[in-house]
């Protein structure tokens, strides 16, 4: 189930701003790259975001792993996430990660030129110089986008991204591992017109009564 928390991270991590694609490998889908950065932009220009997500995973022999949902909450560099039992802080300079099992919460510096991983990056940039990227198919009005790491040393070999043609906006994703996982990740009920309160994406230990703060700063 902690994999599946995790299933964000795997996406978001992969950015990069030096990655290029080594000779060889050929070229990204000029009509995929459209489809992305429409995605990106459109993202860009929400003052806030709130989304519930389901995150799904399978092993290689179709056996699930389980399954999990969500919110998360998002303003500009800041984000909140919670999911079984796990939360997630940021407000721009410091991250809380919160374990409801343990009663724990340990804090880290933001560190953006760190690949640090935020749920943003996989409605803006995480297709940017990473990956190489082909339009497989469009299905009611589903346009369903493959990306293919660069950097061979990923966990994972592919990706499809869905996206809404009409919103261009992330509806889906799924990952595919070299070990034969499957995991997904799907969103909905995303609303951007709603107002999110700065006080959203910091940790308040007056409401976690006895929690262990461990400060990594």
């Amino acid at each position: 189930m902690k994999k599946l928390f995790g299933a964000l991270a795997i996406l978001a991590c992969s950015v990069s701003a030096t990655a290029q694609a080594p000779k060889g490998m050929g070229q990204s889908d000029p009509d995929a790259k459209k489809i992305l950065d429409g995605v990106s932009a459109k993202f860009k220009t929400y003052k806030s975001v709130t989304a519930k997500f389901t995150q799904k995973g399978e092993n290689a022999a179709g056996k699930s792993l389980g399954s999990q949902s969500g919110m998360v909450y998002m303003k500009g560099v800041k984000y909140r996430m919670s999911s079984g039992g796990k939360e997630v802080f940021c407000d721009g300079s410091n991250v809380w990660t919160y374990d409801k099992s343990s009663n724990e919460v340990t804090i880290s510096k933001l560190d953006p030129a760190n690949n640090t991983i935020t749920p943003q990056k996989l409605f803006t940039n995480f297709y940017d110089k990473d990956f190489l990227y082909k339009l497989n198919s469009e299905t009611k009005g589903i346009q369903e986008v493959e990306l293919t790491p660069i950097d061979k040393s990923k966990p994972y070999f592919k990706v499809l991204v869905y996206v809404n043609k009409a919103t261009k906006t992330v509806t889906a994703a799924k990952i595919f591992e070299k070990t034969g996982n499957k995991l997904s990740f799907s969103v909905s009920n995303m609303n951007t017109t709603t107002i999110v309160a700065d006080a959203q994406f910091i940790f308040d230990q007056k409401k976690y009564p006895g929690v262990e703060v461990v400060d990594l700063r």
